[in-house]
């Protein structure tokens, strides 16, 4: 299913940047131009089932993390190159990271 609406890559203003810096709690704010956090899974099939389900999103939308994975983590990076810094489609991304994370844990908790 694609979801479908309007993310602005346009740059967070100040008060934009602290409305996201309190809604990502657990993310790195990095010089006002990008965010990045490590996610750490039980193994690396439950790290890749996470990257697989952000995959199909983040291509559904055009915006892509810069990440990596080696064995059960994830280390990931969001700004929009293109706007030279964080928009509101990487605080969105970021967003629906940590939902999947925990999507992705909860299947496996069981």
């Amino acid at each position: 299913m694609k979801v479908s609406f309007r993310l602005f890559s346009s740059l967070l203003n100040a008060s934009e940047f602290n409305v996201a810096k309190s809604a990502l709690p657990t993310w790195a704010f990095a010089d006002n131009k990008s965010v990045r956090k490590l996610f750490t899974f039980k193994d690396f099939n439950e790290a890749w089932e996470f990257m697989e389900l952000v995959a199909k999103v983040a291509e559904q939308h055009d915006h892509h993390p810069e990440w990596s994975n080696v064995y059960n983590r994830v280390d990931v990076t969001l700004t929009t190159h293109s706007a030279g810094g964080l928009t509101s489609k990487d605080v969105w991304l970021a967003k629906f990271m940590d939902k999947a994370e925990t999507l992705v844990k909860h299947e496996h908790e069981e």
